[in-house]
């Protein structure tokens, strides 16, 4: 929007300056032409009248202006002249007008035959004082002209500024529109050139919200629809468990696939609920070191099956958040992190402030994440190139998730090697809860 404004308005005024530009030069060329022919009229009526002055005596010391000079000549001789006249002859006795250098200066100079009187006339008026005084004139008039550009450089803007106002309003309108806000733009007080514009956002929002409404109405109806079926399928192993051997691969198998989906289900529906319209309802303050504890607590179990140490430090550090999310982001962290650690491995917590910010760092002791795959560990569905890592139960949704939320939460997430031998240590930087967001 500011660069069409400013395009429009640099491109009207430099129009505007351009055309007043080459009207000031040709109106200067055409007024200063005119002034020459008025100048010249007035030479000419000068001599008429320098010719009636009075010869009865041979006179040439004439007092005058310094910037006109005369010779009046009869029977080939001067007869008189002004004192400032050269000795020599102004100019030809031929009737008309030319250019005479003398004195240090150029004068115009004219010749006028009186044929009453029998005499000529020459006369001679600076070039300098006629062009100064015809710039004069001419400026008095071309200066308010430019003295004008900015007022209407100024108005131009005005105009321009008014002309786009409707266009900065959609503008705002979509800018400030929130993220789960998908109502149609009002289409009031709109002027016909933005109608079709706003029909247009409106029908690709209309698009938006129904494919937004069909992806949540199929995720959580198949996830809804498909617990039905693994509570009866976990019902069924507990009969067949009665019946067979507990060491049956078979059986093992197949809990692990129930185990399984039963994973992925429950993901989904996590996936589904973080939304951000949620998060904002339900974002409060909160002290992430005592939510990591109570995480630790509610899940050691995982950590205990494998005989895995797992270890809190840090500070007590407030952020602005969802509780439901940032815990479901700590269970997927910490159940990733029991997942790849062997047993009696080592997990680390730690929760400390740096600047601004306010650091979460989980790092385990197991063999890590190669550096070229850290990126593609968040994409859906995405496991393990290892055979190791495709027989550790798992979905391929916690960290799709994880990254998930911490877009939703304006948080960062980086991948690096842990500070133990081997092991991977996932770095997440929060911005920490100001006073003012107590309210």
């Amino acid at each position: 929007m500011r660069s069409i404004r400013t395009f429009l308005i640099l491109t009207v005024i430099a129009t505007l300056i351009l055309f007043n530009f080459i009207a000031a030069i040709q109106g200067y060329r055409s007024s200063m032409a005119e002034a020459e022919q008025l100048f010249d009229q007035q030479m000419f009526n000068t001599a008429m009248l320098i010719a009636n002055l009075p010869l009865e005596q041979n006179t040439t010391d004439f007092s005058h202006s310094g910037d006109i000079a005369f010779q009046i000549w009869k029977d080939g001789k001067i007869a008189a002249s002004s004192s400032n006249a050269p000795v020599s002859a102004i100019a030809e006795l031929t009737p008309g007008y030319g250019y005479i250098n003398f004195s240090g200066y150029r004068w115009r100079a004219l010749a006028y035959f009186d044929l009453r009187q029998n005499l000529w006339v020459t006369l001679a008026e600076r070039s300098d004082i006629r062009y100064l005084l015809a710039e004069n004139v001419i400026l008095e008039s071309v200066i308010p002209l430019l003295i004008g550009i900015p007022l209407v450089g100024l108005l131009i803007w005005l105009i321009v500024n008014q002309g786009l106002m409707p266009l900065t309003q959609l503008s705002k309108q979509l800018r400030e529109k929130k993220a789960e806000d998908l109502t149609p733009l009002s289409e009031m007080e709109l002027r016909p050139e933005l109608v079709q514009i706003t029909r247009s956002v409106n029908s690709l929002i209309e698009r938006l919200r129904s494919t937004l409404e069909r992806e949540k109405r199929f995720t959580a109806d198949a996830a809804h629809e498909m617990r039905t079926p693994i509570s009866a399928l976990k019902v069924q192993l507990h009969n067949i468990a009665e019946e067979v051997p507990a060491d049956s691969q078979s059986l093992i198998q197949l809990r692990a696939g129930v185990e399984r989906m039963q994973h992925l289900v429950e993901q989904l529906l996590v996936l589904y609920r973080s939304t951000p319209e949620q998060l904002a309802e339900n974002s409060r303050l909160l002290d992430l070191y005592t939510l990591a504890q109570d995480v630790m607590a509610e899940q050691y179990y995982l950590f205990e099956s494998k005989n895995q140490s797992i270890e809190l430090v840090g500070d007590h550090c407030t952020i602005n958040g969802n509780d439901i999310a940032l815990t479901t982001l700590l269970k997927n962290l910490l159940s990733n992190a029991s997942k790849y650690t062997p047993e009696s491995g080592q997990i680390k917590i730690s929760v400390k402030k740096q600047q601004q910010r306010v650091r979460l760092t989980v790092e385990d002791s197991g063999p890590g994440v190669p550096e070229a795959l850290r990126n593609r560990i968040f994409d859906r569905f995405y496991r393990g190139a290892h055979q190791s890592d495709r027989n550790i139960l798992g979905c391929g949704l916690g960290l799709t998730i994880v990254q998930h939320i911490l877009v939703l939460l304006g948080a960062t997430i980086t991948v690096s090697n842990s500070r133990f031998p081997t092991g991977s240590a996932f770095i997440i930087d929060f911005s920490e809860a100001k006073k003012a967001d107590a309210s």
